[in-house]
């Protein structure tokens, strides 16, 4: 086994295994062309290693803008590997022009969420639903003695340096909104990482919450059983916080560049991914020009004041987290690329 990921692979596969994660977590456009050095070299350099190590699968993760580009190279250079895809690029939001093209790389798909599956399959990919493995992770994480501390809000900035540097002084900014209407609020952030801990304890500084916020590491899913609601990042996280149960609204900003060519690419009326597993608006967004804080402030004040309206959405989360399917999705997702390999 060879390839390269992130460190909890690292640790499974040992030195076999590249950890790149952190340096490659770039999002959007205009933030790849700027590192498209760095990105040319490594797909260059792990062309050769697949070329070398000549594997009877390939299994691509996620990462969509630089996987499937990766496939097209190792189907031309390496025809005979076996190719599965493990979390669906998004296709289905932005680009379904793609499919025929993923029909003629991939052997199969293993999709995470429900509307993913008959999508792929229509077009002649062979395509497992095999769930979310959030469900897994998160249903290890749940504590049922944890309460709500009601006048307890959360903020859930992201995992990415360049999230946290546009998204968490808005957080903030809203946070002070609230503390001057209701000043017994209390706030709690959690870093993702020691790097992202440093940053936003600094701008933590240059507010004016005091020990009204507090920045901690880690912690993010007892936070979302313990807050009364919260504002979080777009992404992964709105998943997390709609199994825990979390009353919250979501936001998001990336630069103008990409956020432009967003608007023409994506065919979605929501970018949250519970909005898109419900079909509809469950929880409230606030993107890009709409990602301020008197808004922000706003739709948390309503949380706060009405008891009722947490309740309602806790009902619609607790039904979308639903459809995500439920534990073993690792070992599903497992046992199909195992599927694909020679006997002993």
């Amino acid at each position: 086994m060879a390839g390269a990921g992130g460190p909890e692979m690292a640790a499974v596969a040992g030195a076999a295994l590249d950890n790149w994660v952190e340096d490659a977590a770039v999002v959007g456009l205009w933030e790849v062309l700027k590192h498209y050095r760095w990105f040319k070299a490594r797909f260059d350099r792990m062309l050769a290693e697949v070329k070398a190590f000549r594997p009877e699968v390939l299994l691509l993760i996620d990462y969509p803008g630089f996987n499937l580009r990766f496939s097209a190279a190792v189907r031309r250079e390496c025809p005979e590997i076996r190719q599965v895809y493990y979390i669906s690029p998004q296709v289905w939001a932005w680009n379904k022009r793609r499919i025929p093209k993923m029909v003629e790389l991939l052997d199969e798909m293993l999709c995470l969420f429900p509307f993913e599956q008959p999508l792929f399959a229509a077009a002649g990919l062979p395509t497992t639903f095999v769930g979310h493995p959030l469900v897994d992770e998160l249903d290890e994480q749940r504590r049922l003695q944890l309460a709500r501390e009601e006048q307890l809000v959360g903020l859930f900035p992201g995992s990415r340096e360049r999230e946290v540097a546009r998204l968490f002084p808005v957080m903030i900014a809203a946070a002070t909104r609230l503390l001057a209407w209701h000043p017994q609020l209390r706030f709690e952030a959690p870093a993702a990482s020691p790097k992202l801990g440093a940053l936003m304890r600094h701008l933590a500084r240059q507010s004016q919450l005091g020990e009204h916020l507090t920045v901690t590491s880690g912690g993010s899913h007892a936070l979302m059983q313990r807050a009364g609601c919260g504002v979080i990042a777009s992404g992964t996280a709105t998943l997390e916080a709609a199994y825990f149960g979390l009353p919250y609204c979501l936001t998001y900003k990336v630069a103008w560049p990409t956020y432009l060519i967003g608007r023409l690419l994506v065919r979605l009326k929501h970018i949250g991914l519970v909005n898109i597993l419900a079909g509809a608006e469950v929880v409230e967004e606030f993107i890009q020009a709409d990602a301020a804080a008197a808004p922000i402030a706003a739709a948390l004040q309503r949380f706060l004041q009405d008891p009722a309206q947490g309740a309602r959405l806790q009902a619609q989360l607790a039904d979308t987290a639903a459809k995500l399917g439920g534990t073993g999705a690792h070992e599903r997702a497992a046992r199909a690329v195992a599927a694909w390999l020679t006997p002993a």
